[in-house]
């Protein structure tokens, strides 16, 4: 693929996770090969932290620590050699941007799991942000900043083989496990859950069998995966974030909701797009047929993540999470 190529299939990504449209098509199109792509995102992100030790206020020093952290989260999606490097200070500067905006959010770590708790404390309803295969914690603001407005905690975290663990933990489809960890941490006695892409997957695994969710939408979640399906690319990420191409492979047979979603309890919001061609992705319809208390969102021209339709859900689906738990 080349780096134009590249840069127009993440460009809903991006612009929907908040970069600047302007600012990544400057970026990108300064790319004369994709191996580039890290170094001049980690670069963009530099910038930001630039402007942000020389800003007035703490506010605007805040707001530039943020989007750094976005930059550098991007230059993990595309060839980097500092993978790691890249997460690590993508977390650092969304640390840093908290410090100074919100200094009640709460850092929480446990066995697998690591992440910010924002909001309200004490009794709110709490809602869990569960990212896919290639994003993390850094990356779905809006999706956070919308639950926020509407009076819930928020707790956005990465878990295996995610985000700043990438570089020591590996994906796992029992992701249950994890998401019961991460309840215990909060101290609440329900949750509800917002998984995007894969994170789809974790979050519908989870209400199925961790009953303290209460409530769970998933945006652009795979209902099944093939692994001889799925596209080349697809493939290559996997078996990074399993640790080999053995291991993607069976995590990839793991991915399979169709025993599992009639065990789905709890209210289940499915959302995806019509113009989503991941294999086993393209169809939320089966799961929320499947669940007893599914509904289903289907936006005819949104993409993967739906970055290019935000207005169409996610207002709808932070309203519709609200009401579910409160």
């Amino acid at each position: 693929m080349s780096v134009a190529e590249f840069a127009a299939a993440n460009l809903s990504r991006a612009t929907g996770a908040g970069l600047d449209p302007h600012e990544y098509l400057r970026v990108t199109g300064e790319l004369a090969d994709l191996e580039d792509w890290g170094a001049a995102f980690m670069r963009a992100a530099r910038g930001h932290l630039g402007r942000a030790g020389q800003a007035a206020t703490e506010i605007s020093a805040g707001e530039h620590l943020r989007v750094a952290a976005r930059w550098f989260h991007f230059a993990t999606l595309g060839p980097n050699r500092e993978q790691a490097v890249a997460a690590a200070e993508a977390d650092t500067a969304m640390g840093r941007a908290l410090d100074l905006l919100e200094p009640g959010a709460r850092r929480i770590e446990g066995p697998g799991f690591a992440g910010w708790l924002r909001g309200p404390a004490g009794g709110a309803a709490t809602a869990v942000v569960v990212p896919g295969l290639d994003s993390g914690k850094e990356e779905f603001h809006d999706v956070v900043d919308a639950l926020l407005r509407r009076g819930m905690a928020v707790f956005a975290m990465d878990g295996p083989g995610q985000g700043v663990l990438t570089a020591t933990t590996t994906v796992r489809a029992d992701y249950h496990h994890v998401i019961g960890r991460v309840v215990d941490a909060l101290g609440t006695d329900r949750v509800g859950l917002v998984g995007l892409s894969l994170g789809g997957y974790y979050v519908a695994e989870s209400a199925a069998r961790e009953p303290r969710v209460a409530a769970a939408v998933t945006v652009s979640g795979p209902f099944r995966l093939h692994w001889d399906a799925l596209p080349p690319p697809v493939r290559e990420l996997l078996a990074r974030r399993a640790g080999g191409g053995p291991e993607g492979r069976r995590f990839a047979g793991q991915v399979d909701l169709s025993a599992l979603a009639p065990r789905i309890a709890c209210p289940m919001l499915v959302v995806d797009g019509g113009q989503d061609v991941i294999p086993g992705v393209t169809n939320g319809e089966p799961l929320a047929r499947l669940a007893p208390r599914g509904q289903y969102l289907h936006l005819p021209l949104g993409d993967h993540l739906l970055g290019n339709v935000r207005p169409d859900w996610l207002a709808a689906a932070a309203d519709w999470l609200s009401e579910a738990l409160t």
